[in-house]
């Protein structure tokens, strides 16, 4: 069952850890929006979310109470979907600009903590069309648990039944399809580590929060732990991420931008041609989106690497549907400051290949427990360390490939937004939907006050991509295929120059 949450189930340690770094500037929200070509029956949407989502998944229908460091679902018995599902005209003229601002707004705006933690807005006069946008706390779920319970709400079919309170219909078996993220496929390598990580990971732990906390305590540390625990001491004893525009104190006021849809069979096009992976292309491409964002503002970007955040599923296939957080992190060195595209994109494609056999993400998963087991104010500042040493959250989710109907209109665009944990100011979520690409870009309005920037650089980045690859595949195919020399230098993919042709980059 995906969802077994009852009337005082405690929330897990990693649920709570990701409660906990709720905060004014930084809101625990994933978001996601269909868009669609024509209005919707608004009744129709209130009881496709009633009976597909909120009976189907009992948290829903729960609120959090916090005792402490702890927290557990607690029923909200006078639960009424009309206090969490609005409805709402977009201003004049109703374009994808005012789109834009309203779910700008909405991505400042806090949800009720007296009410279960989510909300849904129905946005008429978009266009001639309309929109459904959705609001999760983190605590429900992770970006991958979450796709499947908006998933439950669709259908394959225009002419589906009206859907009834809490039932599970034929046409809803692919809600059962596997979602599944950037580095999905690194998960078997993780798993091939988690024996002697766990062990690793609980001689830190036992150690309590000191270790994250205190540099010199982790070099203490590091001389007795195994060498998979010496992964997460360098993690703690990374540098601080390079400062640049992107990065900075946060405020409460948040952007939202998305770029137009990119065939996804370009990408695969690209990635076959100069012997890349989709998500070698698409991190290639949003690299140089950020690298022409900061030239376009007078900014040095020549030999600058920022650091991006990337979240590991770490999900059996057999639990891909259920809730809850199951994944963990990675930090991947993004080569903003290198010009030269075929290097660029081998510099990203060694470091996603090393990033594969890294024990890395089931560190931090173990790295979240124990934030969830601290108070908050030590989780805090652990969330803040940790938060320094990149700049970017990054996230890629494999949605359907086929089209899909909600409330029986089809959904023309379906794209999501992640939460800037650790407080950082930017977010990019890739998310692919019936043969199509969107990344959705998130920003602190006061470090990034035009995320659409961002979204028309990688359009830009893309289309050049694209016309590179036609006209130089042997050039860069010479160049993806060079061999690696040597073992990794130590300094490789830490945030300060690009790592010399032939050497093995970092993750960072």
């Amino acid at each position: 069952m995906p969802d077994n949450v009852h009337d005082g189930t405690p929330l897990t340690y990693v649920d709570t850890a990701w409660l906990h770094m709720e905060d004014p500037t930084n809101l625990m929200m994933v978001t996601g929006i269909f868009i669609f070509d024509r209005p919707l029956d608004f009744g129709r949407v209130r009881d496709t979310l009633q009976g597909r989502m909120v009976d189907r998944f009992p948290r829903l229908r729960h609120r959090v109470k916090q005792v402490g460091s702890f927290a557990h679902w607690v029923e909200d018995p006078t639960f009424d979907i009309g206090a969490h599902l609005h409805r709402m005209a977009l201003p004049s003229p109703g374009d994808l600009a005012e789109l834009r601002d309203v779910v700008s707004d909405l991505m400042s705006t806090p949800l009720d903590f007296t009410k279960p933690l989510w909300q849904g807005h129905y946005i008429e006069g978009v266009g001639a069309g309309s929109a459904l946008l959705l609001r999760f706390h983190h605590c429900i779920g992770d970006g991958v648990a979450l796709v499947h319970v908006i998933l439950s709400t669709t259908d394959t079919a225009s002419d589906a039944p009206w859907p009834v309170r809490a039932s599970l219909l034929p046409h809803e078996k692919h809600v059962g399809e596997r979602i599944v993220s950037l580095l999905d496929d690194a998960r078997s390598a993780v798993e091939r580590t988690v024996g002697t990580t766990r062990k690793a990971a609980g001689v830190l732990l036992q150690e309590g929060v000191e270790a994250l906390l205190n540099p010199a305590h982790a070099r203490d540390v590091a001389q007795t732990a195994t060498e998979a625990a010496s992964v997460l001491v360098k993690m703690i004893l990374k540098s601080p991420d390079t400062a640049t525009r992107l990065k900075g104190r946060l405020g409460v006021a948040k952007r939202a931008a998305w770029s137009r849809p990119i065939p996804l069979d370009e990408v695969k096009a690209v990635g076959r041609s100069v012997g890349g992976t989709v998500n070698d292309v698409l991190l290639t491409a949003v690299s140089g989106a950020l690298r022409r964002y900061l030239l376009q503002r007078g900014d040095p970007a020549d030999g600058v690497e920022i650091n991006a955040m990337v979240p590991v599923n770490l999900r059996p296939p057999a639990e891909a549907d259920e809730l809850g957080n199951r994944f963990g992190l990675i930090y991947l060195a993004l080569p903003v400051g290198t010009e030269d595209r075929a290097e660029r994109l081998r510099l990203v494609k060694a470091r996603m290949d090393e990033i594969k056999s890294s024990p890395e993400p089931f560190v931090t998963f173990q790295i979240l427990n124990a934030l969830g087991l601290a108070p908050i104010e030590v989780a805090g500042l652990a969330v803040n360390m940790f938060g320094t040493k990149a700049t970017a959250v990054m996230t890629n989710v494999i949605g359907p490939k086929q089209p899909l109907y909600f409330a029986g209109e089809r959904i023309r665009t379906w794209l999501g937004w992640v939460p800037q944990s650790g407080r950082m100011g930017l977010g990019v979520s890739i998310f692919s939907y019936d043969g199509q690409v969107v990344v959705g870009v998130a920003s602190d309005k006061g470090l990034v006050p035009d995320p659409e920037a961002i979204a028309a650089a990688f359009e830009e980045e893309f289309t050049e991509l694209v016309a590179w690859a036609a006209r130089a595949v042997p050039a860069a195919k010479a160049v993806l295929a060079k061999k690696k020399k040597g073992p990794p230098r130590k300094n490789a993919g830490r945030g300060r120059s690009a790592p010399r042709r032939g050497s093995r980059p970092s993750p960072g």
